[in-house]
């Protein structure tokens, strides 16, 4: 009698569909959502910190790339860091990218609130953001997903506002002062904005970034993986910094300064400017989309990771572990990020977004040190790999990531310190005052596909 053959993930994707599916996730039109908030705080240098946020990611991209050659599996920071440096420091690794998943869709659900305040000002924002909340949660319970296809035609949408957004803009540059215009370092570096200002900017910056990195969950469906997942990291980094870079050039030529009425929501007041009522609706409605489809995801994905955590008794499993018998989907665990969410209410854009990437420079610095660790600890195999990759790199990655982080709002430090705390204590618990491993999160991997 034969022995059956487990089922097993199929090597179809090819260099283009990983950049593909990389950039989608990204949700390129976010570097229009929160514009105004690194204009404000760069005084008018949003490009410089979108440049500094690039040459942070590319080395972090760069180690993400010698970890997918390492470990060519479904990995996240999490795997990487476990698997390099310790089970226990990749146990506080997954539960500060837990923080970006469980309060990711609570900064989308503010960026959209904030926008629609501005167009109806009638409106509280915390109506949208519980409608947001509310039809979100209703669709997550009833099992409902974004289909890859209905992903890549939202892209091409956001990609098309984008054009046309850096079109009407370049229109507007040159009728009112000529083609000259176009070329100017202000929006690079002026007399308001410093080092300082650049580098804070940069640290909101990298939210726009958030998710290059999940293209690593398709490794195991990646032919040559060793070959193409590096070189996907990269490209996606490059891709998507180059479109931030561009967007927030000429939309600060457009803007000088940082000075709004309402900086959380400035691109609805410039794509007024440049293309009326009927390119300002059109600019809402996408960007609104945008945030609907982005939030959809988030929560699904921060509920199935709650589901794997609980399932795998990291987090209590008669609460999180739990699918509802009926749709079969965690509903406990979306009533959770629903309520999260509503903290949105009480908090500003630049504040949320410094609290996610709290989580994700941490993960980020610690991707780049887990190279480290692997550069001596194939050195003690016999095996030399190369100092620049796999040293040099990753030491500069990681001093970058973690100034990155020093530079974020004090308020989001404070709170992310006590996630860190509490992450501390949890681990403590499960691992009986850290004298054993903790439990492996198998699917922490598999949440962010």
């Amino acid at each position: 009698m034969s022995t059956p053959i487990s089922p097993a993930l199929t090597r179809t994707l090819k260099l283009p569909s990983l950049v593909l599916f990389g950039l989608a996730y990204l949700t390129p039109l976010i570097v229009l959502g929160i514009f105004g908030v690194i204009a404000e705080t760069t005084a008018g240098a949003s490009p410089s910190a979108y440049l500094v946020a690039l040459i942070a990611m590319l080395f972090t991209a760069h180690s993400y790339g010698r970890m997918a050659i390492a470990y060519p599996v479904a990995g996240s920071a999490y795997t990487y860091v476990r698997k390099s440096i310790d089970p226990r420091v990749g146990f506080l690794v997954g539960w500060a990218i837990l923080l970006d998943y469980l309060f990711l869709p609570m900064v989308i659900w503010l960026i959209g609130g904030s926008y629609l305040t501005a167009q109806f000002p009638g409106v509280p924002i915390a109506a949208w953001i519980i409608g947001f909340i509310a039809v979100t949660t209703l669709l997550n319970i009833l099992g409902i997903k974004v289909a890859d296809k209905a992903n890549y035609l939202l892209m091409s949408f956001q990609l098309l506002v984008i054009v046309f957004f850096v079109g009407l803009s370049i229109g507007h540059i040159v009728s009112s002062s000529g083609a000259a215009g176009l070329i100017s370092s202000q929006p690079f570096i002026n007399p308001e904005s410093g080092f300082g200002a650049i580098t804070a900017g940069a640290a909101i910056a990298a939210y726009s970034f958030l998710g290059f990195d999940a293209v690593t969950t398709l490794t195991e469906e990646t032919i040559e993986p060793r070959k193409n997942m590096p070189r996907a990291i990269m490209l996606i980094a490059l891709i998507g910094g180059g479109i931030f870079i561009t967007v927030s050039y000429f939309t600060q030529l457009v803007h000088p300064g940082g000075a709004f009425e309402d900086s959380a929501s400035a691109a609805s007041e410039i794509a007024l400017q440049i293309g009326g009522q009927l390119f300002g609706a059109v600019f809402l409605a996408g960007l609104v989309a945008a945030q609907f489809a982005s939030g959809l995801a988030a929560q699904a994905s921060a509920s199935r990771l709650l589901y794997a955590m609980g399932r795998d008794a990291v987090l209590p499993k008669a609460v999180f572990g739990r699918l509802n018998p009926r749709f079969h989907t965690p509903v406990v665990n979306l009533a959770i990020t629903g309520a999260v969410g509503l903290i949105a209410i009480f908090l500003d854009v630049a504040t949320s977004t410094s609290f996610i990437n709290f989580g994700a420079f941490t993960a980020f610095t610690l991707v780049n040190i887990s190279v480290i660790f692997h550069f001596f600890r194939r050195r003690r195999e016999g095996i030399a790999l190369n100092p620049f990759g796999y040293l040099v790199a990753p030491v500069v990655g990681a001093v970058v990531c973690a100034y990155l982080l020093s530079r974020l709002d004090v308020n989001a430090i404070t709170l992310g310190l006590i996630w860190l705390v509490a992450g501390t204590i949890l681990l403590a618990i499960i691992t009986r005052g850290f004298r054993t491993a903790p439990p492996e999160m198998k699917a922490t991997e598999e949440v962010a596909a």
